[in-house]
């Protein structure tokens, strides 16, 4: 028989005649496979998957000056408090938001009152930091959520919902809160990415292309959303309190379909860096989680993306929406990759503007782009995390 299908290969909506022989002319036995046997005429094609549109969100505080000055006095060791002083203002970060005010409230209790959470030699156990998440996660995806707009055509088209989410867990969870506020099917397909750190939105939009390229009539709804300020911890680590001074919360939503709008997702791959597993890690402990991010990262990933592919396909790419980690990354990046000083102007901008939101962080840099991107433009998105691994994904202006 001749079947006439949508093909399973490439990136490019297209359709060839399939020549497929007949079920009937396999021997009726159970001891042989019924495989069908498939001669293609032409190249075969499948879906192209789009990211249509982004929207970004914080909270209200700005606790960045605040928190360098509480930080400064957390460290007992005036040595200590002088480079972390003279580090602060090397970072390139002007502001970054949290769901914590930084504000005392006279005579006036609050529990997002950050004095009151972050109390020195009293700083809150893993179940009220969990227990705030609770509270305040849903707040942030509401206000990213609702930046995206959504039509009713859209809202109703939206067949996935992936969420990602490194900084607090509970169940039923945000994908149910996102289910529930938009008034989404009850049959929607869930599926949550937790606990992968930085790097999370990159592998979130890789699934959301699966999805599209195997469901064409399919939205796929992401929301990336991080409470990273939830997770300070008093110590006198210098290299653990200059962790903290890059991260901020945040949220993004986006929709990806296979509507041509936005930027067209090409392809992804994942870079694990040898003998670097212990550089980066994320722990849950009794108070709350516990990240180790050592000073030998900027180096190590500088040098595995100078010895990677992406040094002999640089020059084809005309917008790198690298995550800003921190200064020191974006440094190592634009070394490694030997970029133009302004190739990464955007991701400089969100450090400069936010700070580093985890998973979220990247979705700011492309939301961005997106804004200014030409068609025809192909660039490339990267994040960063634990392994030490680079997730990277290929894109292009539609």
């Amino acid at each position: 028989m001749v079947l006439r299908i949508r093909s399973l290969f490439s990136q490019v909506v297209d359709s060839r005649w399939i020549v497929v022989s007949s079920w009937s002319s396999f021997p009726k036995t159970h001891t042989r496979n019924l495989i069908p046997i498939i001669r293609a005429k032409g190249s075969l094609r499948m879906t192209t998957a789009y990211l249509n549109r982004i929207a970004t969100a914080v909270p209200e505080h700005d606790v960045h000056a605040p928190f360098v000055v509480f930080a400064e006095m957390m460290l007992a060791d005036p040595r200590l408090r002088a480079v972390f002083r003279r580090m602060a203002s090397r970072a390139n970060i002007a502001h970054r938001y949290s769901f914590l005010d930084p504000q005392k409230k006279s005579g006036q209790f609050s529990s997002h009152d950050a004095h009151d959470f972050y109390q020195p030699g009293n700083f809150p156990n893993t179940t009220r930091r969990m227990e705030l998440f609770e509270q305040s996660a849903p707040v942030l995806m509401k206000k990213a959520v609702d930046q995206l707009a959504l039509n009713e055509k859209e809202r109703s088209g939206i067949a996935h919902v992936l969420v990602t989410c490194c900084t607090g867990l509970y169940a039923p969870g945000l994908d149910f809160e996102i289910v529930d506020h938009l008034g989404l099917s009850a049959g929607v397909e869930r599926t949550m990415v937790g606990f992968m750190g930085c790097y999370a939105a990159i592998n979130a939009l890789k699934l959301a292309r699966h999805i599209v390229r195997s469901e064409p009539k399919a939205g796929v709804l992401m929301v990336n959303l991080e409470l990273c300020t939830l997770h300070l911890q008093e110590t006198q680590e210098l290299e653990q309190v200059l962790s903290f001074l890059v991260f901020a919360d945040g949220a993004s939503a986006s929709l990806i379909t296979a509507q041509e709008q936005g930027f067209a997702l090409d392809s992804f791959k994942a870079v694990m860096v040898p003998e670097t597993r212990g550089l980066i890690t994320w722990k849950i402990r009794g108070l709350g989680f516990d990240m180790l991010l050592s000073g030998q990262v900027p180096g190590e990933l500088g040098r595995a993306l100078h010895e990677g592919e992406l040094m002999a396909d640089r020059e084809c790419i005309d917008l790198w929406a690298v995550h800003p980690g921190g200064r020191s990354i974006l440094d190592a990046v634009e070394k490694g990759l030997e970029l133009p000083v302004n190739a990464l102007e955007a991701s400089r901008e969100v450090l400069s503007c936010f700070g580093n939101m985890s998973s979220a962080t990247v979705m700011f840099v492309l939301e961005r782009m997106m804004q200014q991107g030409q068609p025809g433009l192909r660039g490339c998105a990267m994040s960063f995390g634990p392994g030490l691994t680079a997730e990277t994904m290929r894109f292009h202006v539609v």
